[in-house]
């Protein structure tokens, strides 16, 4: 069989489209709960860079963040119309119903339309896609990408001709400058033609088109590697991270779910053509950057989510071996066979009813998930407490300086306050965060106030644990020596890290600093990593030799920022 038209064109059951109910499914999990009421780190770096002017976009790419151009780009098109947090993510909710439809539409040319159903809602209704769907980042246009790309490169090869190429070369280099760890499908993509074994004449067209996509990502590749501190909180991965990835792409991260995905998907290895495209999509691309990341680190969960496709894939084309199975099943002497109207019924309504207690099994994650409390940070939290407390003209000290996006992403809790020690705002600057002043002046300006606000992490004001950067260490030191601590703020309904709100007022004359004893320290909340939602974040510990405004959209406050 040259294709899987036979079995993957036209409708299924009744008339209804494989590509349309995925889609549909995806959309409805998609815009709910979409408006979560907070904007977590990297998702106010979206949210203020792309409102900034394509000059002054333009110049801070020189510095950071050239990995994510394309996409600041593409939001400051869309925040032009209407600036809000459900407009930030509207795009990757509509990336990922394109996504779940891709995917549908790659399960039907492979293996017919009921693989290809079930495929794209298993993609719709796995935790991890909702989870990246609802946020302000690009992971979830790369996801599309990378699938659009993998059908085209399916009809390139069931085509045998050069004009399919074009279409194919022109998505993977969009996705791959849209993130640059998109590369490694190209990867995947060998593997799968190696697979299929492919004729020379395919080899030779794919061949052209990866060729220009690497000329085209090139410069971006080499200019990313000079901003290579954006991403040195990464830590290289062990065989905990590869249980983790497995459970995030399982639509059930325990229990009956997740091993029975991973039984199905054993059984969809014998089906060769969906396995010849879909293994090398959930093998090839994080295993590249897993094995890569054993010298230098660059791996992290969100930055594989487009090779969750190949699990849905597997999956799904694994349980329609099994319908077909069951549907040559003898009773009464007599072989019923998957063509009876009545056995297909019967199939078709088991499946129905499998997904959807899959989905409710998993409905508490999800729900979890839809709330600013399971996101790292909620710096709408850190706003709202700025503006019940804070008088006019109140000094405020941001500890850490990336601490800094709560004002920049929600500045209307501080308009009323004075930024004591920011020298140059972040876009007339170029960088993310703004500018701050030099040790020597930043101490000066703090000597003449009596009182100061600091919004922190309550680890980072820890004396035990002193920062690499001297403007941090000056701001401890200053806190320490001559101020006290007169209030504490932290909201009640508080979020994954230790935010809070302090108040240090100058220390009497008379009054000396007890030596090493730590400011009083609110307990945070951790989540045990076996319990937190899909894209969960690295430790809060800042890394030695960040400079202010250097990396984009940090993962937590005092961390670097992800890519």
């Amino acid at each position: 069989m040259k294709s899987g038209q036979s079995r993957g064109s036209g409708r299924f059951g009744t008339g209804v489209s494989p590509v349309a109910v995925p889609m549909a499914v995806m959309l409805t999990i998609g815009l709910w709960g979409l408006d979560r009421g907070g904007m977590w780190g990297d998702e106010s770096v979206t949210f203020q860079v792309a409102q900034r002017t394509v000059p002054q976009i333009w110049r801070l790419l020189h510095d950071v963040d050239a990995v994510h151009g394309l996409y600041y780009l593409f939001m400051h098109a869309v925040l032009a119309v209407h600036p809000s947090e459900v407009v930030l993510r509207l795009p990757s909710v509509c990336a990922a119903t394109a996504t779940a439809g891709l995917v549908a539409a790659l399960g039907a040319r492979l293996a017919g339309p009921r693989v290809g159903l079930g495929a794209g809602v298993l993609y719709a209704i796995t935790p991890m896609t909702g989870h990246y769907a609802q946020e302000g980042r690009s992971y979830a246009l790369v996801a599309a990408g990378v699938a659009g790309a993998t059908l085209l490169l399916v009809r390139a090869v069931d085509a045998g001709s050069a004009r399919p190429w074009w279409p194919y070369g022109t998505v993977v280099a969009l996705t791959c400058v849209l993130h640059e760890l998109a590369v490694p499908v190209l990867g995947a993509h060998a593997v799968a033609l190696a697979l299929l074994r492919a004729p020379r004449r395919v080899w030779s067209g794919w061949g052209r088109a990866a060729g220009a996509v690497a000329l085209l990502v090139l410069p971006l590749v080499c200019v990313s590697q000079g901003q290579a501190a954006q991403v040195a909180w990464l830590v290289s991965p062990g065989w905990d991270r590869v249980g983790r990835l497995a459970r995030n792409f399982s639509p059930g991260t325990a229990g009956p779910v997740f091993w029975g995905a991973l039984l199905l998907m054993a059984v969809g290895l014998r089906d060769r053509r969906t396995a010849a495209v879909a293994l090398p999509l959930l093998l090839v691309l994080p295993g590249i950057l897993m094995t890569v990341s054993q010298v230098r680190p660059l791996y992290h969960d969100r930055y594989v989510l487009y090779a969750l496709a190949g699990a849905s894939l597997l999956v799904a084309a694994g349980a329609g071996r099994v319908a077909r199975a069951l549907g040559r099943v003898r009773f009464d002497g007599r072989r019923m066979r998957v063509g009876g109207r009545q056995v297909r019924a019967l199939l078709g309504g088991t499946g129905v009813l499998a997904l959807t207690v899959i989905f409710l099994n998993q409905l508490p994650v999800h729900r979890q998930d839809r709330s600013a409390a399971h996101r790292p940070d909620n710096l709408a939290v850190v706003s709202a407490l700025a503006v019940r407390q804070m008088r006019p003209g109140d000094p405020v000290l941001f500890v850490p300086s990336v601490g800094r996006l709560a004002a920049l992403a929600y500045p209307k809790g501080f308009q009323r306050a004075r930024d004591i020690a920011l020298r140059e705002s972040a876009p007339r600057s170029g960088t993310l965060w703004g500018l701050e002043a030099n040790p020597g002046e930043l101490r000066r300006r703090l000597t003449s106030v009596d009182r100061v606000w600091v919004v922190a992490e309550a680890h980072a004001l820890d004396p035990h644990r002193p920062p690499s950067d001297p403007v941090e260490r000056t701001k401890l030191a200053v806190l320490a020596e001559e101020f006290t601590v007169r209030e504490e703020h932290v909201r009640q309904e508080r979020v994954r890290d230790d935010l809070l709100l302090r108040l240090y007022v100058r220390r009497p004359l008379e009054e000396t600093p007890p030596e090493d004893t730590p400011p009083e320290q609110t307990p945070s909340e951790e989540t045990p990593l076996e319990d937190t939602p899909p894209g969960d974040e690295p430790p809060r510990v800042p890394t030695d030799g960040r400079s202010p405004g250097v990396s984009a959209g940090a993962p937590r406050l005092s961390a670097h920022p992800a890519r």
